[in-house]
């Protein structure tokens, strides 16, 4: 890892690349530059799955999404993290993208990628397009009025909803951070996307023993059904004892500049019933506060609708099959 940080040489200009699957579209649109790529994928000791001593599991940052959401320990003690990962991208995209990169990536919003147009998260201070241009795939929370963009990624939207901690190598040493820290809301500054300094990287994420394998579900709805980025997705973990929720996680995508949980919804539904009611109830508190644009309000009915459904489907994951459906 020095190495790498050495060869950045403390230039803003040089790079970090492992499978390359965002940067290289970003290089290509003119989107950013670089003067160095800087190879990471060389670093071994963070390509790899393995348990920790506290029970949970460490995710190598260099380990392909494919490899992780069919990896064995994840399949069985987290199936919510394998059923989001292959919710997104392609079969080939997985193939080559990074859990670190996936944290990583930037938004898809049309207006970021049009060098031609004005936008705050590429060009700070030059103004936001979407605001009052087409804005159906944009946010309906946590936005400003510098930023309407959202945060693309299915494995982030599992891994706040099982409360990931993300291990971070850099210069002055190794640090952590909380997976509900680890993204920012765009306020002033949406071109910053996250609380990595420069020159830091990546090791690893931490996921906690409770895994919620019995009671779990995400549910992506998109434009169409391959290799689209989410209108509204939900993750949900439930942990149910005789009829009673003991703990409730949900976390969106699509809908903000960040995985969006409210843990307020959640404390809500400890020791409730597992019923459609209590779902709406919770599913109001998170969109508390929700505002559409010209084009995108709809996204704010298809949210509610969205995690009454998911919840639904996590009292029972067997709904998850093609084909199937809720049961109550």
């Amino acid at each position: 890892m020095p190495d790498a940080i050495t060869e950045l040489n403390g230039d803003i200009r040089n790079k970090l690349v492992a499978g390359g699957t965002n940067i290289n579209d970003l290089l290509k649109y003119f989107i950013t530059k670089a003067d160095k790529l800087v190879d990471i994928n060389p670093i071994k000791d963070f390509n790899s799955i393995f348990r920790l001593e506290n029970g949970g599991v460490r995710l190598g940052a260099l380990h392909t999404n494919a490899d992780t959401a069919y990896d064995p320990i994840i399949e069985e003690c987290y199936p919510l993290l394998s059923k989001a990962i292959l919710a997104g991208a392609s079969a080939q995209i997985r193939n080559m993208a990074t859990n670190g990169g996936n944290l990583l990536q930037r938004t898809r919003c049309y207006y970021f990628y049009d060098i031609n147009t004005p936008c705050n998260k590429r060009d700070p201070g030059s103004g936001c397009s979407a605001i009052n241009g087409y804005n159906r795939i944009h946010a309906i929370l946590g936005q400003s009025e510098s930023c309407i963009a959202v945060f693309p990624s299915d494995m982030c939207v599992a891994l706040a909803a099982l409360d990931a901690v993300v291990n971070i190598d850099g210069p002055e040493g190794e640090r952590t951070l909380p997976f509900a820290d680890f993204h920012r809301i765009p306020g002033d500054t949406p071109h910053i996307d996250n609380n990595l300094t420069y020159g830091e990287i990546i090791s690893g994420i931490d996921i906690p023993k409770k895994g919620f394998e019995k009671n779990y579900s995400y549910l992506k709805l998109r434009d169409r059904s391959s290799y689209s980025f989410a209108l509204v997705s939900v993750a949900t973990a439930l942990d149910i004892e005789d009829s009673t929720i003991k703990e409730a996680r949900i976390a969106l995508g699509g809908v903000a500049h960040k995985p969006w949980r409210v843990i307020e919804a959640e404390d809500f539904l400890k020791e409730k019933q597992p019923s459609r009611e209590n779902f709406a109830i919770a599913a109001d508190i998170i969109l508390e506060g929700a505002k559409g644009y010209k084009h995108n309000s709809f996204k704010i009915e298809l949210a509610k609708r969205a995690i009454i459904r998911n919840c639904i489907m996590a009292l029972n994951p067997e709904t998850q099959r093609p084909g199937a459906k809720p049961s109550l």
